[in-house]
């Protein structure tokens, strides 16, 4: 089994370097298939969900969610 130390000074400058050399060249074989936009459904139609009131709130206190 190989044991790997982490890299200081020069050496983690050049591998850095070269991990986003060898990303810039494989973007162009990732293919990313077009975004689904999805539907949206009126509030009055779900219904049956339960949520306890501290994770309403917990979800209500993330502003990013569901963006």
């Amino acid at each position: 089994m190989t044991k790997h130390t982490g890299s200081t000074g020069r050496d983690a400058e050049f591998t850095l370097a070269q991990l986003r050399g060898d990303c810039v060249r494989m973007a162009p074989h990732w293919v990313v298939p077009a975004a689904a936009v999805p539907v949206r459904v009126s509030p009055s139609r779900i219904h049956g969900v339960v949520v306890s009131s501290a994770s309403a709130r917990l979800v209500d206190s993330m502003p990013e969610y569901g963006r």
